[in-house]
């Protein structure tokens, strides 16, 4: 199923500013909230669809990269929403529903909306990639080393996941009110419990597998699905595969560098590809039938007779694929004569002959292939 236009799912123009982006999801946010529609499923996927939009469009690096790329910059497989719970997105987003005045974090999941979720740093990973594996798109498994829950305690750092005493500061509630004498009064305020760090619980013993911290080292094997058609530096996210936080926070994102691996025969030039192909003066001449590398394998083509150097012959659709639009590029050949550097009495004999043959001499206005014209037809490509 194709993803609809961040842009479009929060109804903002692409230059729109965070402020404005921020305000068009409280919007979306509100108007498909949980609370609001309760058992609609179809008002629950659009909460998370308009989840995901602002997660990228929030973020300015992420947004660059989507404004660039589209949906392959900022997702290897599946989406923010498609990874995580409504829950998750409470947590993710607590600053946006905090004054909602209902189905916050707390009110939905039956958790205290001051909890200090803490969240799993990124990972970084190059995958090189070669000319083939882009114009097909690939599936790669990567080994990731990265921090893991730990089950023995099922991410909570207390022993059997169970080794908690409530918090005798804020009794539970993971939070307090504070009052504040001031010129203008008394001012009360609630603030999140620092003994706790708003959990409202307090480890009593340790895990001994992770010591108390929820995580552990490890590593995951996980599947990326490349799209036909990412460049060298493409940036690739993938939702959720970062390192775990610590004590049940969310995890982390896996960040896909590409790496183009050079070609021994042919040359990138964004959809398109390159190829020089060198032609001996004879071949050049008379024309000659020569194979052309691809990248999928050799095709042969006709040189015709009195082949300039410097032409450029176009084979359609035997580049590479654009990520966004799917329209495939072209394979340009370059056309080469190779003058030897030495001859043989025999070969210097024969092109002495051919000197003062009125077919040997130059002549730039036979035609409109002069030097001027070629070298426009190169660079307007």
């Amino acid at each position: 199923m194709t993803k609809r236009d961040y842009y479009e799912i929060l109804g903002v123009s692409r230059n729109a500013t965070q402020e404005e982006i921020k305000k068009a999801y409280r919007q979306k946010a509100l108007q498909y909230h949980p609370d609001r529609n309760p058992g609609d499923k179809e008002a629950e996927e659009k909460f998370k669809e308009a989840a995901e939009a602002y997660e990228v469009l929030s973020d300015p690096e992420k947004r660059a990269r989507y404004d660039k790329f589209g949906h392959a910059g900022v997702k290897g497989s599946g989406g923010f929403a498609d990874g995580m719970t409504i829950e998750d997105i409470f947590r993710h987003f607590e600053d946006v529903f905090s004054d909602f005045g209902f189905g916050g974090f707390g009110s939905y999941s039956g958790r205290s909306s001051h909890v200090n979720y803490t969240r799993g740093s990124n990972i970084r990973v190059k995958v090189k990639l070669t000319l083939e594996e882009i114009a097909k798109g690939v599936e790669k498994k990567l080994k990731v080393s990265k921090y893991i829950r730990c089950e023995s305690c099922k991410g909570t750092g207390a022993k059997n996941g169970n080794s908690f005493t409530t918090c005798s500061t804020c009794r539970g509630t993971g939070h307090y009110t504070k009052v504040t004498q001031t010129f203008f009064g008394r001012i009360q305020s609630t603030q999140v419990c620092h003994v706790c760090n708003g959990e409202g619980k307090i480890i009593s013993e340790k895990c001994p597998d992770c010591n108390g911290e929820g995580v552990i080292q490890g590593s995951e094997i996980i599947t990326v699905q490349i799209p036909a058609g990412v460049a060298e530096g493409m940036q690739l996210s993938i939702s959720g595969k970062g390192n775990a936080a610590r004590r049940g926070g969310l995890n982390g994102d896996l960040l896909v560098i590409i790496e183009e691996e050079p070609h021994s025969e042919l040359i990138r030039d964004n959809n398109d590809l390159i190829y020089n192909l060198y032609l001996s003066i004879p071949q050049a001449i008379l024309g000659t039938p020569i194979e052309i590398p691809t990248l999928e394998g050799k095709v042969k083509i006709k040189i015709e007779p009195g082949t300039q150097p410097g032409k450029i012959l176009r084979l359609k659709g035997k580049g590479l694929p654009d990520i966004n639009t799917g329209k495939v590029g072209d394979l340009l050949v370059f056309v080469n004569v190779w003058i030897p550097e030495k001859l043989t009495r025999e070969e210097q004999k024969l092109i002495e002959n051919l000197i003062d043959s009125p077919n040997f001499k130059p002549n730039p206005s036979k035609d409109d292939r002069s030097f001027i014209s070629r070298m426009r037809n190169i660079f307007t490509q």
